[in-house]
């Protein structure tokens, strides 16, 4: 069986990596996977897989019609915050598939936010039409609900994601505290200037080893480069392209700030205490279930509202820091127990 696999892939986002890593690990052997990649010649590299670039219509159709199932692979993939293109693109595909005869599988989704009645009316009809669809939150299965689609809930399957450690993380002083942050509308110049005031006040206090994860280098490479400079200790800044490699990082972690919603999952996975920085519903979602605690970088947001002082967030970070419980390790083993039902909905569709 050959499946065309579809998502933010081969972009260099760290979070969709892991997804399309975790989605190779869940396939049943029996299957060929065959990637829509931004860079299909690194993809194929890196994974050991055929590639086929996302945006030649050419190429994807004749990947389909060679193919036996299209699977939608995680991740905010049908949502028109960014753009009204997302939801077009992907709900279009497997529109596209299920046109062809393919079965189709839309798998740990993220749904939402879908504010245009074209991405309502397309998510709706293209999920309706899916042969199993998995959704990863809350919100996404209310979006489900609402348009009466069968599916199930699970954890984000990166919580199933197998890490490997990292070399030469160990060298670097202890303790370490993690940082991913993104570029947002919401994260002005004065809100990342006070973030960095608190970050080096935080690191005079805990004496720790920051390091710097650019998920998304492209994105947030520079906002690591503005930080650095800025602090008063030891840091490193990581820029990873194996999303295994960026899971095991967490390993060597004892607390983790973040804006990036894979880091806040990669990080309680392995054991870190995490603060989280909202600026997208999938982070709320995410920390209200783990009952973490959290910041919202809306300015409209009620509750969680960011700080008016640096001294108030540092505050707070000393106290996760001090005094915050990572998740335990039956915790932990519930999740990625419950992720791995991702793998049974592949294998339940692939293997009749």
């Amino acid at each position: 069986m050959r499946a065309v696999l579809c998502g933010y892939y081969g972009l260099g986002n760290g979070g969709d990596e892991a997804l399309l890593a975790t989605l190779l690990q869940m396939l049943p052997p029996t299957v060929t996977p065959v990637v829509l990649s931004a860079t299909p010649v690194q993809t194929a590299q890196r994974y050991g897989v055929e590639a086929v670039p996302r945006k030649d219509l050419k190429a994807v159709i004749k990947a389909l019609r060679g193919a036996d199932v299209l699977i939608l692979g995680g991740g905010s993939l049908l949502q028109d915050a960014t753009s009204l293109q997302n939801p077009i693109y992907y709900g279009g595909l497997l529109v596209l598939a299920q046109w062809l005869g393919l079965k189709t599988i839309a798998w740990g989704q993220g749904i939402g936010p879908l504010t245009h009645p074209l991405s309502q009316g397309l998510g709706r009809y293209a999920l309706g039409h899916c042969n199993a669809v998995s959704v990863r939150d809350n919100g996404s299965a209310a979006w489900l609900a609402r348009w009466q689609v069968p599916g199930m809930q699970a954890p984000d399957p990166v919580w199933a994601l197998a890490g490997t450690p990292l070399d030469g993380l160990w060298d670097l002083p202890a303790p370490r505290v993690a940082v991913a942050l993104r570029p947002h509308p919401w994260l002005t110049e004065a809100r990342l200037d006070q973030f960095t005031q608190a970050l080096a006040s935080f690191q005079k206090a805990t004496q720790t080893c920051l390091l710097l994860v650019p998920f998304q280098p492209a994105k947030d490479l520079a906002i690591a480069e503005y930080i650095q400079p800025r602090l008063p200790g030891p840091s490193h800044i990581y820029t990873l392209s194996d999303p295994c490699q960026l899971k095991g990082l967490f390993r060597g972690v004892d607390m983790a700030i973040a804006m990036r919603l894979h880091a806040l999952i990669m990080a309680a996975a392995e054991g870190c205490r995490c603060f989280g920085l909202s600026y997208d519903p999938k982070v709320s979602y995410l920390m209200t279930d783990l009952d973490l605690p959290w910041t919202d970088l809306n300015p409209q947001g009620a509750n969680h509202r960011w700080p008016d002082t640096p001294e108030q967030m540092t505050t707070t970070w000393l106290e996760v820091y001090a005094n915050g419980d990572p998740l335990s390790p039956d915790q932990i083993r519930s999740r990625v127990d419950r992720a791995l039902m991702h793998q049974d909905l592949l294998r339940d569709v692939l293997t009749q």
